[in-house]
């Protein structure tokens, strides 16, 4: 059965003052779905993310979850939101809440539920990323990647129907970069439909349904991780995927010399 269609981008252009960001940008994502989106800094990626989650007025196009549509400074985003969860590169929790408060307020405060049910599924979900013990802690308290991990509980406890992560790895040491990409693996093998910036190649190659390689604000080529890791169709790809080659090497020869 062909899977719903959930988020549909058309034709999105979105630039400031007078410089092209994103140019005439399409898409479709489905439930279940998870799309990587690659490309060189610079080219759009997180700016589209931002996009779609209403963070940014665009100029032209449209977007839609659900048949909704998602637009800058509309009275109704906070519910729309709901339906579009982020996860950003640099957390954004409440220095001030223990890690139980940062993940509790959105879900009482937004959408009314019963605190005591948000607390159960709070607990459930902190167990899940392996960090049940760190509920009374505050954010000081914790790694980059324990962070992260909450932030993504944080999304999740609103019942997304679609997760944006903009370069949830960036900003931490290698070492923690593994433990946070190991919960969005769970995530996709449970079926959360998924948008994925990242610059983890391997990551990318064994998460995605389909990638998405975008260069100076356009979509330039789109397959299945096999098809443009493996036979990438253009020759922007191939430069780009060959310059990360190259990286991962030049870092296997310092770190053996």
């Amino acid at each position: 059965m062909e899977k719903q269609v959930i988020l549909n981008i058309e034709h999105l252009k979105k630039g400031y003052d007078g410089l092209e960001v994103l140019e005439d940008v399409s898409l479709q994502v489905k439930k279940g779905e998870v799309v990587v989106i690659l490309g060189p800094s610079g080219c759009g990626k997180s700016t589209f993310l931002r996009c779609l989650n209403g963070l940014e007025p665009i100029q032209q196009g449209s977007i839609a979850i659900e048949g909704i549509p998602v637009e800058y400074g509309n009275k109704n985003l906070s519910k729309i939101r709901e339906k579009i969860g982020m996860v950003f590169q640099s957390y954004e929790l409440f220095n001030h809440l223990s890690i139980l408060k940062n993940i509790e307020l959105a879900p009482i405060k937004v959408q009314h539920r019963n605190p005591d049910e948000v607390r159960k599924e709070a607990l459930e979900l902190l167990k899940r990323v392996g960090l049940e013990e760190k509920a009374d802690s505050f954010p000081r308290q914790l790694s980059g990647g324990q962070k992260q991990r909450v932030a993504i509980v944080r999304a999740l406890i609103m019942h997304p129907e679609i997760l944006l992560f903009d370069e949830v790895t960036a900003a931490l040491d290698p070492e923690m970069v593994r433990e946070v990409l190991d919960v969005i693996l769970e995530l996709a093998k449970q079926g959360q439909t998924m948008i994925i910036v990242t610059h983890e190649m391997a990551f990318a190659k064994a998460v995605a349904d389909r990638v998405i390689f975008m260069d100076e604000g356009h979509i330039v080529e789109e397959g299945t991780p096999e098809e443009f890791f493996n036979h990438p169709k253009t020759e922007r790809a191939r430069k780009f995927l060959h310059m990360f080659t190259f990286d991962s090497i030049k870092k296997k020869d310092s770190q053996s010399s």
